[in-house]
C-alpha cells in the first residue's frame, strides 16, 4: 500500500533526511520519499504496516505528521 503523510516543521534537506530515516526504520516499510516543498512523505509499505507507528516515528523526530491518504496494495 502507499501512505501519504503531511509533515509540518521540515525546513531543510537535513529535515528530509531525518524524516526519511525514521520512516524507513518502521517495520514493513519498503520505500520512502520525502518532498520538502510539499511538506509530504510518500511511504510504500506492506498492507499490515502500523499507521500509528508511522506518525509516532515522525513526531518522535520532532515534526508534526498526519495521514493524508492511503492507497491500495502496492503493485509487485
Amino acid at each position: 500500500m502507499i501512505v501519504y503523510l503531511n509533515i509540518a516543521g521540515m525546513t531543510c534537506t537535513g529535515c528530509v533526511s531525518s524524516v526519511r530515516r525514521v520512516l524507513q526504520a518502521v517495520p514493513l516499510v519498503e520505500a520512502v520519499s520525502v518532498d520538502l516543498e510539499a511538506g509530504r512523505a510518500t511511504v510504500e509499505a506492506a498492507a499490515a504496516v502500523n499507521l500509528a507507528l508511522l506518525i509516532s516515528a515522525v513526531e518522535d523526530a520532532g515534526y508534526d505528521a498526519r495521514i493524508d491518504s492511503v492507497a491500495g496494495p502496492s503493485s509487485p
